[in-house]
C-alpha cells in the first residue's frame, strides 16, 4: 500500500490521502466477498449458493463485488495510513473512488480534517474576580420550609370557596367552536391554583367556586400552543368542582426535626443544613472562578477550527439531549415537532455552544502540552477506586478497562490544567 499526503489548496487544518492498494489484495478482497455472498447467487444448472466465481461473474458480472470489496479493504486501509503518518483526524472523510477494476491497483483518495494548531495567549497570571457565595439564616430557612412543604398533609375544605394555593378536583372538557378535541377531557382531575400548569387564565377563574359547583371558564390558547391546531383560539371549558383542599404544613420544631431528619433538635438539623450549603457554594464558587479563568484564557488564544470539530461537538448534545427525552418516554422527533423546529434548526441553535467548547478542550489541551502536565499511575487508579465505589461496582471488575483508564488519565490531566491555570491567576 502507498499512501501520498498533500494539503487541500485554500483550506487550513485540511489534508487529502491518496491510498494505492495492490491489485492482488483488491483481488483478494473480491474473492472474500464472493464467498460470503455465495449461498445468495440463484444460477441454472448449479444449486444454490453452489456456482463458482467464474459462472457467478459470467452472469452478474465482476463489478456486483466492487463496492463490498472496497468496503472490507477501505477501512483498514485508511486507518493504517493515518497511523503511519501521525494524522489526527477530526472529521469523516470525503471518500473519492479514482480506479477499482479486477487486476488493477484499487486507487482512491479520502480528505479530512486535521486538528488545528492552538496559538496561546496568556495563561499564567491572568486576572480573575473572587467569588464568594455566603449562606444565610433565610438560606436555611427555605431549606426547611422546602422540606415542611414536602411533608405536608392534605385536609378538605368545606367552608369557604377556592383560594389561591388549595389543590382542587375538578371535571373538565374543553370546546373550540362548539366542538369537544382531542385531549380536552377529563375527570377528578388535581390541580394546584396557582401552580401554571393549565392555560393562562384558567386557573384564575377556579378561585370563587365552591363545592359541587359548575362553571363555564372562558379562555385563548396561547399562540405558541404545542397543539398547532389550538393555538391561538378561543375555547370555553364546562368545569364541575369536587373537592377543595388545602396543604396543611408540620410546624417546624424540634419534633420535627425528630420526624424529618436523623437529628433530634432543629438546632442540630439547622447547623447541618448550613454546612452542606457551605460546602455546595464553595463547589460553585469554584467552578464559577475556574469557567472564567478558561473563558479569559481563550479570549487570547487563537485556532481555526474545522467544522467537524464542531459537528461532532453538535453531535454529542444532540446524542445527550435524545438521552435525556428518553427517559421521560420522548424521541427528539416528537420534542422537535411540539417545539415547531427543524432538525437543522435545533442543531443550528447548537452552533455557537459547540464552538465555544471546541476552542475550550483545544486551548486546555495546548496549555497541558505547554507545560507538561501529566498524571501518576497512583492518581488514576485512585480515581478508578473512587468511580467504582461511586457506580457500587468492585475495583477488580474495571481497574483494567484500556478505555476507562484512559478516559480517567484524560479528565485528571484536564483538572491539573485548569487548576494550574487558577492557581497562577491574579484573583481581584
Amino acid at each position: 500500500m502507498k499512501v501520498k499526503v498533500e494539503k487541500v489548496e485554500n483550506k487550513a487544518n485540511e489534508i487529502k490521502l491518496e491510498f494505492t492498494v495492490e491489485a492482488q489484495k483488491f483481488d483478494e478482497a473480491i474473492q472474500n466477498v464472493y464467498k460470503k455472498n455465495a449461498k445468495y447467487f440463484n444460477i441454472p444448472g448449479f444449486r444454490k449458493g453452489k456456482a463458482p466465481f467464474k459462472m457467478v461473474e459470467k452472469t452478474y458480472g465482476i463489478q456486483i463485488f466492487y463496492e463490498d470489496a472496497f468496503n472490507e479493504i477501505a477501512g483498514e486501509v485508511y486507518a493504517k495510513g493515518l497511523e503511519d503518518n501521525k494524522i489526527e483526524a477530526v472529521s469523516k472523510p470525503e471518500i473519492d473512488i479514482v480506479q477499482i477494476e479486477a487486476g488493477k491497483d484499487l486507487i482512491f483518495t479520502a480528505v479530512v480534517q486535521t486538528k488545528p494548531e492552538v496559538k496561546l495567549g496568556k495563561y499564567k497570571g491572568i486576572e480573575i474576580k473572587k467569588v464568594e457565595y455566603n449562606v444565610s439564616d433565610e438560606d436555611v430557612d427555605h431549606e426547611l420550609e422546602h422540606v415542611a412543604e414536602h411533608n405536608a398533609r392534605l385536609v378538605t375544605v368545606e367552608s369557604r370557596p377556592v383560594e389561591k394555593g388549595d389543590i382542587t378536583i375538578i371535571d373538565f372538557e374543553g370546546f373550540v367552536d362548539g366542538k369537544a378535541f382531542e385531549g380536552g377531557k377529563a375527570e377528578n382531575h388535581e390541580l394546584e391554583i396557582g401552580s401554571g400548569k393549565f392555560i393562562p387564565g384558567f386557573e384564575d377563574q377556579i378561585i370563587g367556586m365552591k363545592t359541587d359547583e359548575e362553571k363555564d371558564i372562558n379562555v385563548t390558547f396561547p399562540e405558541d400552543y404545542p397543539a398547532k391546531e389550538l393555538g391561538g383560539k378561543a375555547a370555553i371549558f364546562k368545569v364541575k368542582l369536587h373537592e377543595i383542599k388545602k396543604k396543611e404544613l408540620p410546624e417546624i420544631n424540634d419534633e420535627f426535626a425528630k420526624d424529618a431528619s436523623e437529628f433530634d433538635t432543629l438546632a442540630d438539623w439547622k447547623k447541618s443544613i448550613k454546612e452542606k450549603q457551605e460546602k455546595a457554594n464553595e463547589s460553585k464558587a469554584k467552578f464559577e472562578m475556574e469557567d472564567a479563568a478558561i473563558e479569559e484564557v481563550c479570549k487570547t488564544s487563537t485556532v481555526d477550527i474545522p467544522s467537524g470539530m464542531i459537528e461532532t461537538e453538535i453531535d454529542n448534545m444532540e446524542q445527550d439531549i435524545s438521552s435525556r427525552l428518553s427517559y421521560q418516554g420522548m424521541k427528539l422527533e416528537q420534542y422537535l415537532q411540539m417545539i415547531g423546529k427543524t432538525k437543522q434548526e435545533f442543531r443550528d441553535e447548537y452552533k455557537e455552544q459547540a464552538e465555544k467548547q471546541v476552542k475550550r478542550s483545544l486551548v486546555l489541551e495546548a496549555i497541558m502540552k505547554d507545560t507538561k502536565i501529566e498524571v501518576t499511575d497512583e492518581e488514576i487508579e485512585e480515581k478508578i477506586k473512587e468511580m467504582a465505589k461511586m457506580y457500587g461496582q468492585k475495583e477488580e471488575e474495571v481497574k483494567d478497562n484500556p478505555n476507562l483508564r484512559k478516559y480517567v488519565e484524560e479528565s485528571l490531566k484536564t483538572e491539573k490544567t485548569i487548576h494550574f491555570i487558577v492557581d497562577n491567576a491574579k484573583v481581584k
